[in-house]
């Protein structure tokens, strides 16, 4: 079963936060391929830098983060999947169906079109609002929240 990484288990994969320790353990735990995206890419850098224009990381922390994900990308940790035309199709079925009923932003429902179009059963995130989309499109959502 192919997994898709958005980018709140990136970055709590990659930088010290409340679910760091579960993204740990579910990256250890998967035996499975995990995807990404230039979508997800573009998110976890700009999630980087609006954590140390926050002051939640310094600048060497973000930097280290983002060059052990590239160091993971090179290695083929992630399979790194393009954005087609067929992924804006699905996201505008996805709205149709889903977003007046959940209220989910075009970004959750990029990465969950994204999901889908890259045939992934699972998203990997810790993103509630994320998570309830993919479930209403029939995704399953690892790893589990209390």
């Amino acid at each position: 079963m192919r997994a898709y990484c958005d980018t709140s288990f990136l970055v709590s994969l990659y930088t010290l936060d409340a679910n760091s320790q579960a993204a740990a353990a579910e990256a250890r735990r998967s035996t499975t391929t995990l995807f990404i995206s230039p979508l997800g890419e573009l998110e976890f850098t700009n999630a980087l830098q609006l954590r140390v224009f926050r002051k939640e990381l310094t600048k060497a922390e973000a930097s280290a983060a983002y060059a052990v994900i590239q160091k993971d990308l090179a290695a083929g940790v992630y399979s790194v999947q393009p954005v087609s035309a067929i992924v804006f199709d699905t996201a505008k079925r996805v709205s149709l169906k889903h977003t007046a009923g959940i209220g989910s932003r075009s970004l959750d429902v990029l990465h969950v079109a994204v999901a889908l179009a890259m045939g992934a059963g699972v998203l990997l995130s810790f993103d509630e609002n994320q998570r309830k989309l993919a479930e209403a499109a029939g995704l399953r959502q690892a790893p589990a929240i209390h």
